[in-house]
């Protein structure tokens, strides 16, 4: 994506992306738990740190985990998406100066990969986690700078700590790119510091929801680089002053048993605009990170 998870999802997935401990619990009477588990989400808005995937329509998403039980797991997650085809698919509003438009670069999924070691090392409530996500679209790649194409796949590494303290949980974590950061030039040990909160109220199986992020965007724009509108940007203007911003959200959770969930969330960055066009702007100019509501509906197996 040009921008950045996910909801909560399955025990592992939802510790990973929403910072909630993995913590299962079996009755002695119950048969224990399989390792692995699936999942299944629709969403009004995919919403990636802020910034919106699919140009404020409905995306559905869905994946499946494994954990052992010394800590390691891996998985699999994927979404609905439109910026890349929106911006340069054959159809699209919208291609970079010298980029053919015949090219077919559309793509309309996004495929996460993960796997990483989580464990409580401090102590219970207390768990650590370690591990490397890699973002996968299906396309040759993305029209950029006088006609040559970037690769928008993004590897990150991640050290998160999880924390629980009675109803409250949550986790701060640390994402790091050893890769370009979704096609975006010279973008290489780009970083992702965030912080989530969430308070179990007790009542009705809610629980409020806090979070915020800063999407820091290494390296320096490359001579010939344009923005969103064609417009040429100077040769080595920083990627972190085009491009980094902040992103949060608050929202309430719903556990209606069963393994389906529901989520109501206000989400909003303070995404920076060049030249008054936005940094992150879908083809008719709206800015992708501005404040909106989301709802999701979320089934685990």
């Amino acid at each position: 994506m040009k921008t950045l998870h996910k909801t909560a999802i399955s025990a592992v997935a939802a510790g990973l992306l929403s910072g909630l401990a993995y913590t299962p619990a079996f009755a002695a009477d119950e048969p224990e738990a399989s390792p692995v588990t699936a999942n299944v989400t629709v969403v009004n808005d995919y919403r990636y740190r802020g910034i919106s995937q699919s140009n404020f329509k409905p995306a559905i998403q869905g994946g499946f985990d494994y954990a052992h039980e010394s800590g390691f797991y891996i998985g699999n997650w994927n979404s609905s998406i439109s910026w890349i085809s929106d911006y340069y698919g054959p159809s699209g509003g919208y291609t970079t100066k010298g980029a053919s438009s015949s090219t077919p670069v559309s793509s309309q999924i996004e495929m996460d990969f993960y796997a990483g070691f989580k464990k409580e090392l401090i102590g219970e409530g207390f768990a650590s986690d370690l591990g490397i996500l890699q973002y996968y679209y299906p396309t040759p790649g993305i029209p950029n700078t006088a006609g040559l194409t970037a690769n928008p796949n993004t590897t990150e590494v991640y050290a998160a700590q999880n924390f629980t303290f009675g109803p409250v949980t949550g986790f701060a974590k640390v994402s790091y790119a050893v890769t370009t950061l979704f096609g975006t030039v010279n973008s290489t040990g780009s970083y992702y510091p965030d912080l989530t909160l969430n308070y179990d109220t007790g009542v009705w199986g809610l629980a409020l929801n806090g979070h915020i992020g800063y999407q820091y965007v290494a390296g320096n724009t490359p001579r010939g680089a344009t923005n969103y509108l064609n417009t040429t940007i100077p040769t080595g203007t920083s990627n972190s002053t085009l491009s980094s911003y902040t992103d949060w959200k608050l929202g309430v959770t719903k556990d209606f048993g069963g393994g389906l969930s529901g989520a109501l969330a206000y989400v909003g960055t303070n995404a920076a605009t060049y030249k008054g066009a936005y940094s992150y702007s879908s083809p008719s100019g709206k800015n992708l990170g501005q404040a909106g509501g989301l709802i999701s509906l979320t089934k685990t197996f």
